[in-house]
């Protein structure tokens, strides 16, 4: 294109002629001024694009993304986004989603730099290559790094020109950033201690990185209407919070006497999307390890089929379970599979062990004999990039090399055998960090927040910060309490799932319009065996109230509580006006 053209007329230019070869494929080229032929889109996006266009033949009006996505996929973006780092500048309109597939997340307003989110299955990483997202952090970002609610990092305030090179860099590390974002299947998650918990019952590394490398390699995975999450739990110590993703396999025992192999398999849970207020439920189906990853890919392109394209906030699974039934979707997917599935009464598997909920913080035994991992504490998730090289150089001195990153925003060290446990844990405190675990800082999950994500209303890792301190001097408490610090309605900290959720809120301070940070504040939300949905105890209440009202509520509980009563029952059973008024007097 010529010259005279800005930046901006140009990716007009190249959207409108991508979008038209987007409609010759699927309609067919035709003469000008004869009727387009209908064609059958062919190769891997072919069924994102039929799906596509059943809805327009229905009459629906696609989404301004379905649209983007037609016109170029986002995975087809690469070269134009290396010219755009080449010239210094972020991307706009469709191209924003288009980035993010790459794992580049442009954060203006909160930011004007990108965020790029990694890819690391089951949250495992060697020391060297977390070294090396230290150093990447250190060249190309903000000096820190932010471990997510995914078992995942987070690099942030990385420039215009530096996305590229922050991407190939991890690329030479063996890392990926690919499909960590926009409509994609988000980072596998599985069993923080898989392979060295003497509890678990099966070993989900191998698993959660088959199944990153099949989506990885099979350019289908990418044509969802929305977000994906799939998570393994090995039933070890520490939960994956499994039953909050869209599909949750669930190692269990199968007894003798059903018609099936006794021994591990996998139980299929389906559906959950805690933002929207649901849990994955069982399906009744049971699946053997070595058939997870296909039966997860039909699942998929049984979504990709039949999942919304017209209304952003209900194309997730749950509401295609919600329209079609569980046994009408099940049913579809059987035929993507090619087999019927394995279903088994609920009394043919035996009970799980429960997770510890302290478990991700302190010294614990591993079931290899004079070994130990160490759970680290980190504050709301954040690392210094001095405090990641300490960190590496002891799993590298002292453990097996890994460093294991849980969904409570914190990491393991593994391998540290029974006599440099002390010296291990000596090295963690001088590096500013903790390995104790403290009932609050155990439970403390804040997502991004205001100053780091452009949809969040207030600064949540902030808030969760004051929280912490507030309480931690003034509470001597017996038992774990989870309290989950979110930003806004995508609800990346889960704060439906806290003992005490708070969800981000603009609190008006006069006549005028004005506002600060504030929350709406949940309680008696669960997981696992405690799954629940919290409910709604305070509206508007201003960020710099939210730690005094979070201490009102745990002496209350404290004061009140039957013998042995956890937090979430105690407000479960109280009515909430009763439960706010003890509150005003604890």
């Amino acid at each position: 294109m010529g010259s005279d053209f800005t930046i901006d007329q140009k990716r007009y230019l190249e959207g409108f002629v991508s979008g038209a070869k987007a409609v010759q494929i699927t309609r067919g080229a035709a003469p000008a001024g004869a009727p387009a032929a209908a064609a059958e889109p062919t190769g891997p996006d072919a069924a994102s694009l039929k799906a596509m266009a059943r809805f327009e033949a229905e009459g629906k009006k696609l989404s301004p993304e379905e649209k983007g996505k037609r016109e170029e996929l986002g995975l087809d973006a690469y070269p134009r986004m290396r010219t755009a780092a080449h010239e210094g500048v972020f991307p706009k309109g469709p191209d924003v989603l288009r980035w993010k597939y790459h794992g580049l997340f442009h954060v203006a307003p909160a930011q004007d730099s990108f965020m790029c989110r990694l890819r690391i299955p089951n949250g495992i990483l060697t020391h060297w290559q977390f070294r090396g997202v230290a150093d990447i952090a250190s060249a190309h970002g903000g000096n820190y790094t932010d471990v997510t609610t995914r078992a995942n990092l987070q690099i942030r305030e990385i420039p215009a020109t530096d996305g590229i090179a922050v991407l190939e860099k991890l690329v030479d590390l063996g890392l990926t950033a690919k499909g960590s974002g926009a409509d994609n299947i988000r980072n596998v998650t599985g069993t923080p201690t898989a392979g060295i918990d003497p509890q678990e019952l099966l070993d989900t590394r191998p698993l959660a990185k088959e199944w990153h490398h099949y989506i990885l390699n099979n350019r289908d995975m990418y044509g969802l209407p929305r977000k994906f999450n799939v998570a393994f739990d090995g039933a070890g110590t520490i939960g994956a919070l499994e039953d909050t993703n869209d599909i949750g396999f669930q190692a269990v025992e199968v007894k003798d006497g059903f018609g099936v192999a006794p021994g591990i398999w996998l139980r299929l849970a389906l559906g959950g999307i805690t933002g929207h207020k649901d849990f994955a439920r069982d399906t009744g189906i049971v699946v053997r390890p070595d058939e997870a990853s296909d039966v997860a890919a039909a699942i998929v392109r049984a979504f990709i089929d039949t999942g919304d394209r017209t209304d952003r906030k209900k194309a997730r699974l749950k509401y295609v379970l919600d329209a079609m039934g569980f046994d009408g979707f099940l049913t579809l997917v059987e035929k993507k599979l090619g087999r019927p599935f394995t279903r088994l009464p609920a009394e043919a598997v035996a009970p799980r062990a429960e997770a510890d909920r302290l478990a991700h913080l302190g010294v614990h035994a591993q079931k290899q004999p004079g070994l130990n991992y160490i759970g680290v504490g980190l504050p709301v998730g954040r690392m210094s990039v001095e405090q990641m090289h300490g960190l590496a150089d002891i799993a590298a001195r002292l453990g097996d090399g890994d460093i294991r990153l849980t969904v409570w925003q914190n990491l393991l060290i593994s391998g540290v055998a029974d006599a440099d446990v002390a010296q291990a844990c000596t090295a963690i405190t001088a590096l500013g960090l903790s390995t104790q675990a403290t009932p609050l800082q155990a439970g403390l999950v804040a997502c991004t927040g205001s100053k780091g994500c452009r949809f969040a209303a207030a600064d949540t890792k902030g808030t969760a910060r004051a929280i912490l301190a507030h309480c931690e001097e003034r509470l001597d408490l017996d038992g774990p309490v989870n309290i989950h610090v979110t930003g806004c309605h995508n609800s990346c900290a889960q704060h439906y799932i806290g003992d005490i959720g708070l969800i981000g809120a603009r609190v008006a301070i006069n006549d005028d319009g004005d506002t600060v940070d504030g929350y709406h504040l949940f309680v008696g939300g669960g997981f696992g065996a405690d799954a629940a949905i919290a409910r709604e105890l305070y509206r508007d209440v201003k960020a710099e109230d939210a730690p005094a009202v979070v201490e009102r509520l745990l002496k209350s509980w404290l004061a009140h509580r039957e013998e042995g009563e956890a937090f979430a029952h105690f407000t479960r059973r109280m009515d909430p006006d009763a439960l706010k008024a003890l509150a005003e007097v604890a």
